[in-house]
């Protein structure tokens, strides 16, 4: 370990700091936190019968354990870790900071300490594979990147093997921006559209949280922002650094742009460079051209043209978004679990030119459906519902002024397993099924991951 890590961790030695969620961001902190003489305690809902031999392990190592409903009453310690699941204005973190203990969560301590160049993404669609696309480019300068935050991998543990030349290209949610403090070297915002108002009390708590990521950046920052969606255009005029923008209805003026000989075009003041075509992206849809375009304004420095072309045309793409599955008697299955918001499901709507069969609906985020629903009556020729949230879907369709039953047959399926049955027994060579719930996940998995992987295996099971 570097000697300025270990002098971080050092200064919790002897330290009360406590874990608020023992999830994947959070399990390997409890370790090394234990291990450099913190006081460390673990609060988690579940209970241990359900934690299993985490139980044990922890123990072990002289843990303190909080488990099961309640967890988060009477914290007591000098540091509190909260997960992302934890609001930053739960009644009990509210009542700890009044009492002058330190709220922090694993990415704002990174970000503290993290001697790399941080790339930090965040949006309300796009953000993963915008996330993923710009750390595929960046290693193509042969530096070490680091790839992280909300797409899975916490960061603050592998710190120790950082230095200042190598790169951390991080996906943010709202809910880890809420309590940032520190800003990164670039930062990208794809978009803001209405999402997680089941969590944030308005959508302008959800705008405020995504602004973090560029607020508190320096002079010599850059932000990347989409200039065709309002709420992001207008960051603008907060930026410190460098703005520039992304568009693909016009031409900007520092930034990357779609030309209309749909060329994929880098600006920079009177200087202009043709990085490739859009149709020779290898992800498909629209909106993919846009996430390249956003990558390709975020690591103009950095990157070469040449680079930048070879892995957009190579790059394919991060499993659960409009991922391929298989091909059963002529008809292709697309997994596009990740669209968990209605304007995700609508980007995956729009990257076929045909009419599809789409598996929708899932746990109730309070969004409006009716943006889906005007384009469903256009993308899709059988929708099967399935979940908590299929009667607000249908409804919403059903009222549609150029809805007709005859060209967008609706059908509902009590679990997974048997609307993936609806959709093979009712599809023929040539069409496309995707699973694009356009919900969360959370009234029936835990996760969209989960969700995904369960119907790529009930795919898979389906007969020639």
């Amino acid at each position: 370990m570097n000697t300025a890590i270990q002098e971080y961790y050092n200064t919790f030695r002897g330290k009360r700091v406590v874990f608020c969620g023992i999830g994947v961001s959070h399990q390997p902190l409890i370790e090394i936190f234990a291990q450099n003489g913190a006081l460390v305690t673990a609060c988690d809902k579940r209970t241990s019968e359900q934690m299993g031999d985490l139980v044990e392990k922890y123990q072990s190592m002289g843990v303190t354990l909080c488990l099961g409903e309640g967890y988060m009453n009477n914290l007591q310690g000098d540091v509190v870790f909260r997960t992302p699941g934890i609001h930053s204005n739960h009644p009990s973190l509210v009542e700890v900071r009044k009492q002058g203990v330190v709220v922090t969560s694993e990415m704002e301590e990174f970000f503290k300490v993290c001697p790399a160049t941080i790339f930090a993404i965040t949006g309300s669609d796009g953000k993963t594979t915008t996330t993923a696309a710009i750390a595929e480019l960046l290693k193509t300068t042969e530096k070490k990147v680091f790839l992280g935050g909300n797409i899975g991998t916490p960061l603050l543990p592998l710190v120790d093997q950082m230095t200042c030349d190598d790169f951390a290209v991080v996906e943010l949610s709202s809910f880890q921006l809420m309590s940032m403090k520190k800003g990164p070297k670039v930062a990208v915002v794809t978009n803001v559209t209405p999402n997680h108002l089941d969590v944030h009390k308005d959508m302008q708590e959800y705008i405020d949280a995504k602004k973090n990521v560029f607020l508190y950046q320096t002079s010599d920052s850059k932000t990347v922002l989409n200039f065709e969606n309002d709420v992001t255009r207008s960051f603008g005029e907060s930026v410190v650094g460098n703005c520039v923008y992304f568009s693909h209805q016009r031409e900007v003026d520092n930034g990357c742009y779609l030309s209309d000989n749909q060329e994929i075009v880098l600006k920079n003041g009177g200087q202009q460079n043709v990085v490739m075509l859009a149709d020779e992206i290898k992800l498909p849809g629209a909106h993919n051209v846009q996430n390249y375009m956003a990558a390709f304004a975020a690591v103009s420095e950095y990157v070469t043209l040449d680079n930048m072309k070879k892995v957009a045309m190579a790059f394919g793409g991060v499993e659960h978004r409009i991922e391929f599955v298989r091909e059963v008697k002529g008809v292709r299955y697309y997994n596009d679990s990740i669209a968990t918001s209605p304007t995700r499901a609508i980007a995956g709507l729009n990257s076929f030119d045909q009419k599809q069969i789409i598996i929708a609906g899932g746990y109730d985020k309070h969004i409006p459906f009716d943006p889906f629903a005007e384009h469903a009556v256009k993308k899709i020729k059988l929708l099967i519902l399935t979940g908590d949230t299929s009667d607000a879907i249908e409804a919403c369709i059903r009222k549609q002024p150029n809805f007709n039953e005859a060209e967008l047959t609706i059908l509902r399926a009590e679990e997974m397993e048997q609307a993936v049955v609806l959709a093979y027994e009712n599809a023929h060579s040539g069409d496309i099924v995707s699973l694009s719930p356009a919900c969360a996940s959370f009234d029936r998995y835990p996760n969209f991951s989960v969700r995904g992987r369960h119907y790529k295996e009930l795919v898979g099971k389906l007969a020639e």
